[in-house]
């Protein structure tokens, strides 16, 4: 009988060896030699110290910054493990909300996202980002026109002419990936950071 399970054993663990620790190693070692930011989570920097990563978005609510879109990722309830709570950004939870599109939650709270955006900027159609989720919940980019948007807030804010905060989104804006694929975007924490770097009052 061992004779028989003797082959099955092995090729089982020659597999296991092979795709559960050969190949991962030789792929993370080869992502380290072709691609080390990336590979390292495309950290971002400021003054020496990690403040985040392109690749994830965060919350920032300050009116003196450009805000994300909406993000429908939880977390565990400290108080209930049963249940979970709003994380918004929870890298290691990433989802989309699953709530459809009659949800009475989900509208509630995508029109009172809009009356809020709608107030902060009268009569300026609200770009369809700014009010939905991603399907990862964790999308660190908006739109073009999601940016230009807010840029009335923010130069109120700081005391900076629209004119020079909308050059800032133009200066961080990319294009499609390849010239194709996608739609020009701009990277929420890249374009804070820019802005930072001209200032304006506190």
């Amino acid at each position: 009988m061992l004779k028989e399970i003797r082959p099955a054993l092995v090729l089982v663990v020659l597999l296991a060896a092979l795709t559960g620790l050969a190949y991962p190693l030789a792929m993370t070692g080869l992502a380290q030699v072709l691609f080390p930011d990336k590979a390292k989570g495309s950290l971002v920097s400021r003054n020496g110290m990690v403040i985040g990563s392109a690749l994830i978005g965060q919350a920032f609510t300050s009116e003196r910054y450009f805000h994300g879109r909406p993000s429908a990722t939880t977390a565990a309830d400290p108080a209930d493990a049963t249940k979970t709570v709003a994380a918004p950004y929870n890298a290691s939870n990433s989802m989309g909300s699953n709530l459809g599109p009659t949800n009475p939650a989900l509208a509630e709270r995508v029109k009172a996202d809009l009356a809020a955006l709608q107030a902060e900027n009268p009569g300026v159609p609200v770009p369809i980002d700014l009010v939905t989720t991603s399907g990862s919940g964790l999308d660190p980019d908006i739109s073009v026109e999601a940016a230009l948007f807010q840029v009335p807030r923010i130069a109120k804010a700081r005391g900076l002419s629209p004119d020079m905060v909308r050059q800032v989104v133009e200066r961080t804006a990319e294009d499609r990936t390849f010239g194709v694929i996608g739609e020009p975007r701009v990277n929420v924490l890249e374009l804070n950071l820019a802005l930072d770097r001209i200032g304006g009052q506190s």
